[in-house]
């Protein structure tokens, strides 16, 4: 039992540095959304990633202090990366739309409540506003038939997307293709 004392003192000394780790991050977001105008779904979505990350580097320290051999944790982490990997190349499995939407809500101007305008074609565009952005899904209200699409979140990230401002500064009145909103 005398050489387990070490590794569970070891293992007590990273569990609190990760719920620590947890705490600051916690108040960094929050101070952060302070700063910025951001929806509460992006915001559970940031803290979810974050401590997501941190559960796996914490994780891969107490496998590495119990004696996990250095073969066996690469063999994890490849199969790992190897399902990220397919999930950013598959278009249409479920992990691309996941992946999608973690692109969106990181790299992507839209957001909820946006005017939008998606070029489908030289001639041909959607406009509406964005209701929702979900882990598989875009959920778009057309302008001007009120009517209801989905886009899957992979095809949505593929689109040439024109943002032409947020629903209390439009008018909904039935704009023609190529006019603006304002």
């Amino acid at each position: 039992m005398e050489p387990y004392y070490t590794k569970i003192i070891e293992s007590i000394v990273v569990i609190t540095i990760f719920v620590v780790i947890r705490i600051i991050t916690n108040r960094l977001i929050n101070k952060t959304i302070t700063d910025k105008v951001v929806q509460k779904s992006r915001i559970q979505l940031i803290k979810r990633a974050i401590h997501f990350i941190l559960f796996l580097v914490g994780l891969t320290i107490l496998m590495v202090i119990w004696g996990v051999k250095q073969s066996e944790l690469a063999v994890f982490v490849g199969s790992l990366l190897t399902i990220v990997g397919v999930a950013f190349f598959a278009q249409w499995s479920l992990l691309s739309n996941i992946t999608s939407s973690i692109i969106i809500f990181f790299g992507h101007s839209v957001k909820i409540g946006d005017a939008i305008s998606i070029m489908e074609t030289k001639d041909y565009e959607i406009s509406g506003e964005v209701l929702n952005i979900g882990l598989f899904f875009t959920k778009i209200k057309l302008f001007p038939s009120d009517e209801e699409i989905t886009l899957p979140n992979n095809i949505f990230i593929q689109k040439t997307i024109r943002k032409v401002g947020h629903l209390g500064h439009i008018q909904k009145d039935k704009p023609t293709s190529g006019q603006e909103l304002s």
